[in-house]
C-alpha cells in the first residue's frame, strides 16, 4: 500500500473541493436537465420529431468547435484573477440564465417560430456554458500537482456531481404534476372556453401543464446552477501563472497566428500517446454505457410491468437515484482507495471488471419469476413490511409538500432483485470518471515535460470532453438503430417475448463488451506514480514551482 503523504503544500483544502464540486455539479446538473426538458418540446410544444432531433443535433457541431477555442484562450490569458476564473465566473451566469430563457416558449407559438427562438438560444447557452465548463475542467488539473491528490480531488468532485443525477430522474414526475406547479387561473379559463371535453379536454390540460412545468422548473435550474457555478471562481485557485512563459496573446490582431498557434496544440495532444488511450477508454466506457441508458426504463416499464406505466409509477426514476446514491457514496470512495493502494490504472481495471460482472447480472435482477419469487421469501416480506410502514408514516409529510408522486406502494410486491446490480455497475462509470480525470492532470505534466511551456490544462479538457461528447452523440445513433434491430415498437402498447429477451440481452451485451476492450487499451498505459512523480521533479527543477 501507498503510504507516502502528501505534503501540506500540495493538498486541496475541504473549502476548495467543496467549491469545486459545486462546479461539478453544475457541470453535470445542466446538460441532464436539458436532456429532459428536450423532451418535452414533442409532447408540450408540439414539435415535429425530425425538428426535434435537429435541435439536439445541430447545436452539438458548434460546441465541438468551440470548446477547443475556448480551452485554448484560457490557456493563454492573462489577468490577475488567474486564467480560469474570470470565464468561470461569466459563464456560470450566462449559463445559468441563458438555460432558463431558453425554454421560455409559449406552446401557443407556431412550430417554426419555437424552433428557431431553441435554436438560436440553445447556440447561445452553449457559448455560455463552454466559456463555464472547459475553463473549469482545466482548473481542476492544476489546483494540485500530486499524483494522490489530483484523484482525492476527483473524487470529491464527483461525489458532488452524483447530486445532480439523483435530482434528474425526478424532473420527469415534478414537471407534469400540478400541485408543484399549477396552471394559472388565466390559463385553466382558456381551456375552458375551448369547451373541450374527454380525451381532448385530458390532452390540452396535459400539454399546458407540461409546458409550465417546463417553463417555472428551467428557472429554477437555471438560478440554482448560477449561484453554485460561480463559487469556483470566488473560492478555488489554480497554478500561478506569473511565472508560465511562452502564452500566446489573445487579441484580435493575433487572430490568425493564434489559430495557428491552437491547431498546433491540439496536434501535439493528440500525439500524446497516454492520453489517447485514456479518450479511447473513455470512449469505449461511456458510449457502451450510453447506448442503453434508456434500456433499462424501457425493460421495467414493458418487460417488468407489461407496457403498464401506472403499474411501473416511479420505479424508473428510484432506480436511477440509487444508482447515483451509490455511486456517490459507496463506489467513489472505494475506487479512491483502490488508486492510492494499487494506481490508477490497476484502479480502472479492477472497477471496470467489477462493472462486467455487474452488467451480466441485470439478467436475473430484471427476471420476473425471480422476483416474484424473492417476495415470496421471508426476506422479501420483510422488506415489502418494512417500506411500507416507513411510507404509512411519511405520506401525510409529502402530501402537505405537493410530493406524493415520490411516495411507492409494494403492498403487491415490488422488483426488488434489479436493484442488486447497481452496486456493482456503478463502478464503470464511478471509475471512470474519477480515474480519468486525474489521470489527465498526470499527463498534462507529461505534454510540459515534451512540448514546453504554456500549459495545456485548459486544450486537454476540451479534447477530452470533446471525446465524451461524441461519444453521446454515437450512442444516441446507435441506440435508436439497436432499439429496431431487436424488434422494440415505441408505439405499441406490449412488445413481444422474443423483443423483449433480445433487448435484455442487448442491455447486458453491450456495454459489457465495450468496458472489456477499454481494459485492454488501458492494459499498456505506463504513466504510473513513479513515472508522474519523476516527470514533477525534472519540471520543478526546471522553471521552479508553479
Amino acid at each position: 500500500m501507498n503510504n507516502i503523504k502528501t505534503p501540506i503544500n500540495d493538498r486541496v483544502p475541504l473549502g476548495q473541493k467543496a467549491a469545486f464540486g459545486s462546479g461539478h455539479l453544475v457541470l453535470n446538473l445542466l446538460p441532464g436537465a436539458l436532456a429532459v426538458f428536450m423532451f418535452f418540446l414533442v409532447t408540450a410544444f408540439g414539435m415535429d420529431p425530425f425538428l426535434a432531433g435537429l435541435l439536439g443535433g445541430l447545436p452539438r457541431i458548434f460546441d465541438a468547435l468551440t470548446d477547443p477555442i475556448m480551452g485554448f484562450i484560457s490557456d493563454n490569458t492573462k489577468s490577475k484573477w488567474g486564467r480560469r476564473r474570470p470565464y468561470i465566473f461569466v459563464g456560470a451566469i450566462l449559463s445559468g440564465i441563458l438555460f432558463a430563457l431558453l425554454f421560455q416558449m409559449s406552446e401557443d407559438n407556431s412550430v417554426m417560430f419555437n424552433f428557431w427562438y431553441f435554436l438560436l438560444m440553445s447556440l447561445l447557452f452553449l457559448v455560455g456554458n463552454t466559456m463555464y465548463a472547459t475553463p473549469l475542467v482545466g482548473l481542476g488539473y492544476e489546483m494540485t500537482s500530486d499524483y494522490n491528490e489530483r484523484t482525492r480531488l476527483m473524487a470529491f468532485a464527483n461525489t458532488v456531481g452524483q447530486i445532480a443525477w439523483m435530482l434528474v430522474p425526478w424532473f420527469w414526475v415534478v414537471i407534469a404534476d400540478p400541485t408543484v406547479f399549477p396552471l394559472s387561473d388565466e390559463t385553466l379559463m382558456t381551456i375552458g372556453e375551448m369547451g373541450l371535453s374527454g380525451d381532448d379536454l385530458l390532452k390540452i390540460t396535459n400539454e399546458k401543464l407540461q409546458a409550465t412545468g417546463v417553463r417555472k422548473l428551467s428557472i429554477v435550474v437555471g438560478i440554482g446552477c448560477a449561484v453554485l457555478g460561480v463559487l469556483p471562481a470566488l473560492f478555488c485557485k489554480g497554478m500561478d501563472a506569473g511565472k508560465m512563459e511562452n502564452r500566446k496573446r489573445i487579441s484580435l490582431k493575433t487572430l490568425s497566428s493564434s489559430f495557428k498557434e491552437l491547431f498546433q496544440g491540439i496536434k501535439e495532444v493528440f500525439k500524446n500517446k497516454p492520453f489517447m488511450k485514456l479518450c479511447g477508454a473513455t470512449l469505449l466506457v461511456f458510449n457502451g454505457f450510453q447506448m442503453v441508458a434508456s434500456f433499462s426504463f424501457f425493460i421495467i416499464v414493458f418487460y417488468i410491468y407489461n407496457g403498464n406505466y401506472g403499474d411501473a409509477g416511479t420505479w424508473p426514476a428510484w432506480f436511477a437515484s440509487f444508482t447515483a446514491v451509490v455511486t456517490a457514496f459507496m463506489v467513489i470512495p472505494i475506487i479512491t482507495r483502490f488508486a492510492n493502494k494499487w494506481g490508477k490504472r490497476n484502479a480502472f481495471i479492477i472497477s471496470t471488471v467489477i462493472s462486467i460482472i455487474g452488467y451480466i447480472l441485470k439478467w436475473w435482477g430484471f427476471d420476473n419469476g425471480l422476483n416474484e419469487q424473492f417476495n415470496q421469501t421471508g426476506l422479501g416480506k420483510g422488506l415489502n413490511s418494512f417500506v411500507t410502514s416507513i411510507f404509512d408514516t411519511i405520506n401525510p409529510f409529502l402530501d402537505s409538500i405537493g410530493m406524493s408522486w415520490f411516495s411507492i406502494d409494494v403492498s403487491q410486491g415490488a422488483p426488488w432483485l434489479m436493484f442488486l446490480p447497481i452496486p456493482l455497475m456503478a463502478f464503470g462509470l464511478g471509475g471512470l470518471f474519477t480515474l480519468m480525470m486525474s489521470m489527465t492532470a498526470d499527463v498534462c505534466d507529461l505534454d510540459e515535460l515534451e512540448n514546453g511551456m504554456p500549459r495545456k490544462e485548459g486544450t486537454f479538457g476540451a479534447i477530452y470532453w470533446w471525446m465524451v461528447k461524441l461519444g453521446q452523440a454515437i450512442s444516441l445513433v446507435l441506440g435508436g438503430a439497436i432499439l429496431s434491430i431487436v424488434g422494440f415498437d415505441e408505439t405499441a402498447v406490449t412488445q413481444t417475448a422474443e423483443s423483449m429477451i433480445n433487448l435484455r440481452i442487448a442491455d447486458i451485451v453491450i456495454p459489457a463488451a465495450t468496458a472489456a476492450l477499454a481494459i485492454l487499451i488501458m492494459r499498456k498505459y505506463n504513466l504510473n506514480e513513479e513515472r508522474a512523480k519523476e516527470i514533477k521533479e525534472i519540471l520543478i527543477s526546471r522553471r521552479g514551482k508553479l
